[in-house]
């Protein structure tokens, strides 16, 4: 096999992920081939997380044996972990291997190896590789690279499948994220520090924290702008808030997942955390960060989610000062125990789906029409648009190259914001 593409699924995990795979593949010889149909070997890494991306994957499979019959299909990923038997069952797929051996896909894949059975699929929770590389956003956040320094989670939140797919928590060594942010700062002017569950970076060295390597990248590397992916609410600690208040390197920016704004409904997912906790954290950035960016994630339908629980989760969310939302309708996935339970109907779930996401579009225009006249910075994209600090996409007026950080005076405009006057 001399051409090789990987299609990537779902969230930044899985793109690092896909890029260290790329990365293993070519140090091996083989060459990256622009598309799956002028490939010898398709690479499917894939998602789980709702029953929708299992079903991207199928159709992906189909469409990749029909259109290049000739070549072989490897299906790699979280689905992989989960389901490989099912996978391996589909016209077309040559080897289904799972996280706990996606380090091996080289060997694998060469015929000069020994491995000649179809399923490649362990104990994930014994696993401790750890793969990553930088990996580019879409096409217009090419100048934010994610680098993903910690995969896994310990958590058992009853709707989710992430930990026995990926594992227990464990993280890139602190030598190595130095390393690989000195060698990104050299090319972009923001880096994104992304995990499956960030927060808990270093905890399995029990020394470690995530607000110490915050200052040890500091202190050692070059890079203008760091901004942090989404982190549980819990491990937004006093100290970790205090520095990304004071340090203009750090984005002001704070993405903590909610779920729901329920204690009974908390209580059922088996988080860790209640509503007052979640407040209490939320209230300790804004006091520090008043004009920060602030997101969450929210599910809709969870089972036995009644109204009167829905409605407890849009005043908490009325309530806070969220700046957007991304609100995700619940999908059982099996082997959960959240997929035993009374299932809420669908048309319930989409309908609640709806609502929320127009609540958080009002949120972030309330959130702009506050910033006009603010002057903010934002990094420059390549489409023609920069990003703030505080994660709102901006049109510019003026043409700026791509991959620059510049201070913007922001104006409302004709019901939108944008920059009348680039500062710097």
């Amino acid at each position: 096999m001399q051409k090789f593409f990987i299609q990537n699924f779902g969230c930044r995990a899985t793109q690092a992920d896909g890029a260290a795979l790329e990365g293993l593949l070519g140090r091996q010889g083989m060459d990256s081939a622009s598309d799956a149909s002028s490939a010898d070997l398709v690479i499917l890494n894939t998602c789980t997380v709702t029953a929708t991306a299992d079903e991207d994957v199928r159709k992906s499979i189909h469409r990749v044996h029909r259109e290049n019959p000739a070549a072989r299909i490897l299906v790699t990923g979280c689905y992989a972990q989960r389901a490989p038997e099912e996978l391996s069952r589909i016209p077309g797929v040559t080897w289904v291997v799972g996280n706990s051996h996606k380090t091996q896909i080289a060997g694998i894949v060469d015929p000069s190896t020994p491995y000649h059975s179809q399923i490649h699929v362990g104990d994930i929770f014994a696993t401790t590789d750890f793969l990553s590389s930088p990996v580019e956003a879409a096409a217009s956040d090419r100048t934010r690279p994610n680098l993903k320094i910690q995969d896994g989670c310990n958590n058992i939140c009853s709707f989710c499948i992430i930990p026995s797919v990926r594992g227990r928590s464990r993280s890139m060594s602190p030598e190595q994220v130095i390393e690989q942010v000195n060698a990104l700062a050299a090319s972009y002017k923001e880096i994104v520090l992304t995990g499956v569950n960030l927060g808990r970076w270093g905890r399995e060295r029990r020394e470690k924290r995530l607000v110490d390597l915050l200052r040890r990248i500091l202190a050692e590397t070059q890079t203008e702008r760091l901004r942090l992916s989404s982190i549980e609410p819990m491990d937004l600690s006093d100290e970790l808030l205090e520095l990304m208040a004071a340090e203009p390197r750090i984005a002001k920016h704070v993405h903590a997942p909610l779920q729901s704004g329920s204690d009974t409904v908390l209580k059922r997912m088996k988080r860790r955390y209640r509503v007052r906790h979640y407040e209490a954290r939320i209230e300790k950035a804004f006091s520090l960060m008043p004009w920060a960016g602030y997101g969450a994630d929210v599910m809709t339908g969870f089972p036995g989610e009644t109204d009167a629980e829905f409605n407890e989760t849009v005043h908490f969310i009325e309530r806070m000062p969220f700046t957007y939302l991304h609100v995700f309708t619940y999908s059982e996935r099996p082997g959960t125990p959240a997929a035993a339970l009374p299932q809420v109907p669908h048309p319930v779930r989409r309908e609640r789906t709806r609502f929320l996401r127009a609540l958080g579009e009002r949120n972030n225009q309330e959130f702009r029409r506050k910033l006009a006249g603010r002057r903010v910075s934002a990094v420059t994209l390549s489409d023609g648009t920069a990003l703030t600090e505080n994660y709102l996409r901006i049109p510019l007026t003026h043409s700026r190259p791509a991959n620059q950080i510049i201070d913007l005076d922001l104006d409302l405009g004709t019901g939108h914001l944008f920059p009348i006057f680039p500062a710097s």
